[in-house]
């Protein structure tokens, strides 16, 4: 992705890691974040960076990828949900369009 929903460094801080640790693994999930959430939600990736829900949501999704071993976080997970339907009826809103979420 060209350009990125977040920074290596935004990342490293919501991931408490120094910046250098992982920064290919990181960067993976850093471009993958904006096309799981449109494919989650229906929310136009071009549209993502106006909407802080996105942004919330992909430090979240990044903390449960990055931090794999610890995804039975069942607290985590309930707020990815909210987030992620919150964000479709967003979606339905202002686009027309609606995912249920459920990736």
């Amino acid at each position: 992705m060209s350009d990125p929903c977040m920074t290596i460094s935004e990342a490293c801080e919501i991931l408490r890691v120094d910046n250098g640790v992982n920064d290919g693994v990181i960067y993976s999930l850093i471009d993958a974040l904006p096309y799981y959430v449109e494919v989650a939600t229906g929310y136009p990736i071009t549209a993502q960076r106006q909407e802080p829900l996105c942004k919330t949501v992909y430090g979240f999704l990044l903390l449960k990828w990055y931090y794999a071993d610890h995804a039975d976080d069942q607290a985590l997970t309930r707020s990815i949900d909210s987030l992620l339907k919150t964000i479709s009826v967003i979606a339905r809103e202002r686009f027309g369009y609606y995912n249920e979420p459920g990736i």
